[in-house]
């Protein structure tokens, strides 16, 4: 148990667990039957509550959906964040960088499916809400990627390149790869790719 988990009082730390299988049951029907065929009943059926307690956590469908979202996208942030901040010098942070991508990509390729399957439909209403909060985690990881290569080239490890173009060159490389690990795992294994990746970049922005 989580250090501000022991924190909580018994009836907190219930509430939490009841939140965290209402989020699974919803996530197994979205991913299952789609967004749009979904109904809260079914969910509170699903996670085997009363639907009086889903609306106790959450105002609707679209709520209960947007929290499933952003937890998926903290831990991304908070976990490609800690790649960064770890033990190593810059190779080494950027090489843990891929390979923890890759794993949070995989583990979760369930919310990655419905994310991506639900937010290209114009219909879908909350797309813009949960789209602009998403992005300003995005953009903030992006600029400490940045900064991970604007030391890496003030230590004379990296050529002169501008360190944002640089990140945002090898996140959309790791995304090539990432989907095609999703179109076809056989055939594009992402965990033996993540060498190829870094092989390419590192050759083509390493000094010596």
């Amino acid at each position: 148990m989580a250090t501000n988990e022991r924190s909580l009082t018994r009836r907190e730390r219930e509430k939490l667990r009841h939140r965290a299988e209402i989020l699974q049951a919803a996530l197994e029907l979205f991913a299952r039957d789609g967004y749009h065929n979904v109904s809260m009943h079914k969910i509170a059926a699903k996670a085997e509550f009363g639907i009086g307690t889903l609306y106790s956590f959450f105002r609707n469908k679209e709520d209960l959906y947007k929290a499933l979202m952003m937890e998926l996208a903290q831990k991304y942030h908070s976990q490609l964040n800690a790649a960064l901040e770890g033990p190593g010098d810059e190779v080494e942070r950027i090489r843990r960088y891929v390979s923890v991508k890759g794993e949070l990509f995989m583990e979760n390729i369930n919310v990655v499916r419905l994310y991506f399957a639900e937010t290209r439909g114009a219909s879908f209403n909350i797309k813009a809400g949960l789209d602009t909060e998403i992005r300003a985690m995005y953009r903030s990881f992006l600029e400490r990627l940045a900064g991970v290569f604007a030391s890496g080239i003030k230590r004379g490890l990296f050529k002169d390149i501008k360190p944002y173009y640089l990140a945002v060159a090898i996140d959309s490389l790791t995304n090539a790869f990432l989907f095609c690990w999703l179109d076809d795992p056989k055939r594009h294994p992402y965990p033996r790719n993540a060498e190829m990746i870094l092989k390419m970049f590192f050759e083509q922005i390493k000094i010596g």
